[in-house]
């Protein structure tokens, strides 16, 4: 349209016509995705409509820059199936099921009121009821556009967004059931054995993707987890195969993306350098692409071709706002919310994308829907891109992280992730004591300080110092490419333990991880004299790992304490400390808590009520064969030190825990009695030593 026009004005058509050189091709997205956000965000606009409405400029109904060609399409439908993805990765399944109710409800309501209202408008106007219904399933789905501005405010797991999620998830299934079931009513084709295959096909594929995507990848990671390029493709792969299923049962692909990510993400720890890489490159490439691709299907001149086209687009706009704005309200009233969820709720389930137009351009093809009706969609697709954005932004800013759905009667937990300090002696180890320390780092927004001592009494040689910057430039690497700061620690010490002690004090650590390997020897006497030491020396928290698998394969914490020979505060520090490495691995917990000697008859007390919402079995017998009874596939066995020893102690129970179960992953956290508890507050009142 505009290229036609600068040809016809004298403007040279090669300044500005179609480029066809793919690195200029390249070149110029790469700019828009650059300018156009920053540009937007400066006057106070979401930076997804600046995407958008570049698109319209440089493609085919604009200046006429860019085709859409089949590699625009390409990338733009991989960044919608990343788009999807990633809101599955960061939907919880634990969140979604105290959610159920609500996401069900907002799913029906987002479905139901759309269908009605838009098959009445449309009735309304002239269209026969076929194509009434078909129209109306479009304005019932919807693609999160505004999804990436709810994560860049921290909003994910906000009650709000994971019932718009669940129900995005309802509503977007039944959209493509009645449009394949229009489709085969208007061919003639609705025939029982059309029902008799899709629904089995819907529920044999659901199930095989929610419960097999994670037993698979379980296996891989166990297998493969060393190596962070084969993780990475293989979550791709994973994308891309069950999106690819979901069409051949007749499901939209972007289902199956979404459904993609809610299986895997049990696997994947949010704060995980794996989780960021897939974070990176979905938001910095390919969802920008799929943004810029929407805006060049908008031809903004079309409906000036046509008087009908106005009001097509306008009853089809009105139609689709009214009744998802009716659909957002009054589930939220229902919910007891206020104004500003409602308005999330809409702002994310308003926008019509290339979903619907793929659904369009179906019935179009099939002769269910004319040319005007294309235009009437295309825009819809501008009106509400362009406000679903901006909506979100706007009333997003009204609510805080802290409504994140989540136990209300959590215990306070630790604050040890400002500094913490991981010594780096084991390439095979390393990686994960790493990552369990960028874990609590990130989760506090601290340092990590990998620190690699050399001991002098023997001289050092250069394989040492070249082994030292091996391990210390892999701990930086691995902390830069999860976007924690870290500060690697090089050091010349009399001693190993004297340079860790030394650095954690001079350095001002807040937490100390140590490696264990789940026995001691006379010939290294590493267990009894290195960590001991430095246990019995430090003034901070230590915690002693060890993970004989990757730290992803986790499916429960199980904590287990002597319960009557560890304090109070420790206990509480170390259930904190439990439901952290939980959340962030989304893994279950389950508090196991051992009398090893008769007890009292006495009262709860608050203490024990302070965590009785948590999963709590308490056994009387011996520790470790308690332990060893608890335990299951997938476990990590959190434990606390018994305080009534009057030495620091940590072989016996452990070492024979870990020779029954060489496979399992083990931290074993040491409190000091002369460290303060750093807790953001204190929920266990002092008293007894026993917890009846």
């Amino acid at each position: 349209m505009l290229a036609s026009w600068l040809q016809i004005s004298g403007i040279p058509l090669a300044v500005v016509g179609p480029v066809k050189n793919p690195v200029l091709v390249f070149l110029i997205i790469l700019t828009i995705m650059l300018v156009a956000p920053l540009l937007f965000e400066r006057l106070r606009l979401p930076g997804i409509i600046g995407l958008i409405l570049s698109g319209l400029v440089v493609g085919p109904y604009g200046l006429g820059i860019l085709q859409r060609d089949e590699t625009i399409v390409l990338l733009g439908t991989v960044g919608l199936l990343f788009l999807m993805f990633m809101a599955g990765l960061e939907t919880s399944l634990e969140d979604l099921k105290l959610n159920a109710g609500k996401a069900s409800i907002f799913g029906a309501f987002t479905f139901l009121l759309p269908m009605l209202i838009g098959t009445a408008a449309m009735l309304a106007i002239g269209y026969d009821f076929l194509a009434a219904v078909l129209v109306a399933s479009c304005f019932a789905s919807h693609t999160l556009i505004g999804l990436p501005i709810v994560s860049k405010l921290g909003l994910m797991r906000l009650q709000t967004v994971t019932a718009t999620l669940g129900g995005t998830l309802i509503t977007n299934v039944l959209a493509l059931l009645v449009l394949a079931v229009v489709v085969r009513a208007h061919q003639g084709e609705l025939t029982p054995q059309f029902w008799l295959t899709l629904i089995p096909s819907i529920a044999l594929y659901t199930f095989a993707t929610l419960w097999g995507v994670p037993k698979l990848g379980s296996w891989f990671f166990q297998r493969f987890g060393h190596d962070e390029g084969a993780e990475f493709t293989f979550v791709i792969a994973t994308l891309f195969v069950v999106a690819y299923g979901a069409g051949l049962i007749g499901i939209e692909p972007v289902v199956g993306a979404f459904l993609a990510g809610t299986a895997i993400t049990p696997i994947i720890p949010p704060l995980s350098p794996l989780m960021n890489r897939i974070r990176f490159i979905g938001n910095t490439l390919f969802v920008p692409f799929f943004l810029i691709s929407v805006g060049m299907l908008i031809n903004p001149g079309i409906l000036l071709g046509e008087p009908r086209s106005l009001l097509v687009g306008g009853v089809m706009i009105a139609a689709e706002v009214v009744s998802k704005f009716l659909a957002a309200w009054i589930p939220a009233q229902l919910f007891g919310w206020r104004l500003a969820s409602a308005m999330v709720m809409f702002g994310l389930s308003m926008a019509q994308a290339a979903a619907t137009l793929a659904a369009i351009t179906v019935a179009f093809n099939v002769k269910l829907v004319d040319e005007l009706t294309v235009n009437g969609t295309i825009a819809m697709i501008l009106v509400t891109c362009i406000a679903s954005p901006w909506i979100v932004a706007r009333w997003g800013q009204q609510l805080q992280p802290r409504e994140v759905a989540s136990e209300a009667s959590d215990l306070p937990r630790p604050a040890w992730g400002s500094r913490v300090l991981v010594p780096v002696v084991n390439p095979e180890t390393e990686s994960n004591l790493l990552r369990l320390a960028l874990i609590l780092a990130k989760k506090e927004g601290g340092t990590l300080l990998p620190l690699h001592v050399l001991s002098d009494r023997a001289g050092i040689s250069p394989a040492a110092l070249a082994r030292q910057e091996q391990l210390l430039s892999f701990a930086e690497s691995l902390a830069h490419s999860a976007a924690a700061r870290v500060e690697a620690i090089r050091r010349v010490d009399d001693s190993v333990e004297k340079g860790i002690v030394r650095s954690a004090l001079e350095r001002q650590a807040t937490l100390v991880i140590l490696g264990w390997k789940g026995y001691s020897t006379y010939a290294e006497n590493f267990f009894g004299s290195t960590i001991d030491a430095v246990v019995r020396q430090v003034e901070i928290p230590v915690l002693i790992a060890r993970f004989p698998v990757p730290l992803e394969t986790t499916r429960r914490i199980l904590l287990a304490a002597p319960e009557l020979e560890v304090s109070p505060g420790s206990l509480q520090q170390t259930i904190g400390l439990a439901q952290t490495l939980a959340g962030e691995l989304k893994a279950a917990l389950q508090l196991l808590l051992v009398q090893t000697r008769p007890l009292r008859e006495r009262s709860p007390g608050p203490r024990a009520a302070s965590y009785a919402h948590l999963p709590v079995q308490r056994v009387q017998g011996g520790l470790v064969a308690e332990v060893l009874k608890a335990l299951q596939p997938g476990d990590m066995l959190v434990g606390v030190l018994s305080e009534a020893r009057s030495r620091f102690r940590l072989s016996r129970e452990p070492e024979i825990i870990a020779r029954h179960r060489p496979d399992l992953p083990m931290i074993v956290v040491h409190l000091p009695a002369a460290h303060p508890p750093r807790l953001q507050e204190s929920v266990l009142a002092a008293g007894d030593s026993t917890w009846y």
